[in-house]
């Protein structure tokens, strides 16, 4: 097996992705011979390509084998960022659900059937949900049931179903639960409501009562079991129903309002605070940029409008819920907003704790936005200066950085539940600290405000 084995793709013996010289491989073996040569001459890679739903691939030498149970190497193209379904707010979780089950409608009329249904084999891709696993596929046996139904439901339905029925934030539940959110304590979780949905009522609850009372049911019997021609296909048309008549109608939250609730920030400094930061932007010409407490992005637009893959990251589920939509009805293609928390952050989870890796493991900025960002890790999170700032000079190369006193409103207001304890948080200890670790290129006040924006760059 190779050293540089993806750790995410050792469970499939249809093949693996590693990494040579820093660029991106697959390997098919020899026992899935039959199903890649039926994917391509069946037409349904050009017609999943051609769509959008499968990343492309190209063929390249059996010298790139890692091993002799190669029968093809092929070189995907590359995705900007890879993202999990924990980080997903609803809409791309039902967006990518949505996706799957065409794709899935798609290969039954090639012949073909999805052998799995993960959710971690979606990735966004320009904008858009794009299925990255290209051995997912498996010729479809007439009579033969959906293998990945199941699969579909942990992954896909269930979480949707809790984030619609109960609380959005729920789908952190994939941090316990890597192989997808357990049918039977998604039912439990469930308001009695979500019995009247017809498709919800089949799919979880019934489907969890069935799960129990057959667990003891010998394999055989299970790969025996046969179903009508056109069963498929409907199971497949009234999931597709059901997924898309869930819908999510959160409350207003305070941060998804931060820009436009007046919240201390008049037009005119919002206005200066976008012009020195795409002033700044354009000065530094990054391959991506990180906007870390990003709301509902309107500064990861500034970065995604100068043409540069922009990480969206907040932890209001529904920020970036606002985020995302926009991104999707502007035909956006280079901004990924995220859900993420950067006092708890997604953490390396799976087997050997390899699987699923951090955010930084995943990638790195080349700058970093910080904007209304430190006085809530300071005072709403306990975090001392110098920790903020020694995490900002370990992932990013250049940091775009606000101030905020104590005199401003929305400082007063995280100190009007707690004793102000926080003395180190002044503007005179906040530039000695991260000057430190930083080079200061420019510091500007914000016209109409009483908030500073600084450039720093990493010292070497």
């Amino acid at each position: 097996m190779p050293k540089k084995m993806n750790n995410a793709s050792f469970r499939d013996p249809s093949g693996f992705v590693y990494i040579e010289d820093k660029i991106i491989y697959r390997q098919v073996n020899q026992n899935y011979k039959d199903e890649y040569d039926h994917l391509l001459t069946s037409g349904l890679y050009q017609k999943l390509v051609e769509c959008g739903w499968l990343i492309s691939h190209q063929e390249v030498s059996l010298e790139h084998k890692k091993c002799e149970e190669a029968y093809r190497i092929i070189k995907p193209e590359p995705v900007n960022f890879i993202s999990y379904p924990y980080e997903w707010c609803f809409s791309q979780l039902k967006d990518a659900a949505l996706l799957t089950l065409k794709i899935q409608k798609t290969a039954l009329s090639h012949g073909m059937s999805l052998k799995d249904a993960s959710a971690f084999n979606i990735q966004f891709h320009k904008g858009k949900p794009i299925l990255i696993d290209t051995l997912s596929f498996e010729k479809q046996i007439a009579g033969k049931p959906w293998v990945a139904y199941r699969q579909f439901c942990q992954h896909f339905l269930a979480p949707l179903a809790l984030m619609s029925y109960r609380d959005a934030r729920l789908n952190q539940l994939w941090l316990a639960y890597i192989d997808g959110l357990p049918l039977d304590l998604t039912s439990r979780l469930l308001s009695w409501a979500s019995y009247l949905n017809p498709g919800l009522l089949l799919h979880i609850h019934l489907h969890a009562r069935s799960q129990k009372k057959y667990a003891s049911e010998s394999l055989a019997r299970h790969q025996n079991r046969k179903v009508k021609p056109d069963a498929l296909p409907a199971l497949i048309d009234n999931l597709e129903q059901t997924v898309s008549h869930i819908k999510w109608k959160p409350g207003q939250t305070e941060w998804s309002e931060y820009y436009i609730a007046g919240h201390n920030y008049s037009s005119a400094a919002f206005e200066h605070k976008k012009r020195l930061v795409a002033e700044w932007l354009n000065r530094l010409q990054p391959k991506n940029v990180w906007d870390y407490g990003a709301n509902t992005g309107a500064f990861s637009h500034i970065s995604g409008q100068q043409g540069v893959f922009t990480l969206s990251l907040d932890v209001d589920p529904l920020a970036v819920e606002k985020n995302y939509i926009s991104i999707k009805q502007a035909g956006v293609a280079n901004i990924l907003p995220l859900v993420f928390n950067l006092t708890n952050p997604s953490p390396a989870i799976g087997w050997h704790n390899q699987e699923r890796a951090t955010l930084w493991q995943r990638g790195s900025a080349d700058v970093a936005l910080a904007l209304a960002l430190v006085h809530h890790l300071v005072i709403g999170n306990n975090l001392p200066l110098d920790h903020i700032a020694d995490f900002f000079s370990q992932n990013c190369a250049a940091l775009i950085v606000e101030f905020i006193p104590k005199s401003d409103s929305q400082v007063q207001r995280l100190l009007a539940s707690r004793p102000d304890i926080f003395h180190e948080y002044n503007q005179k200890n906040f530039e000695e600290i991260f000057s430190r670790r930083f080079v200061v290129k420019e510091i500007k006040t914000i016209e109409a405000s009483q908030r500073t924006l600084y450039l720093m760059i990493k010292k070497s």
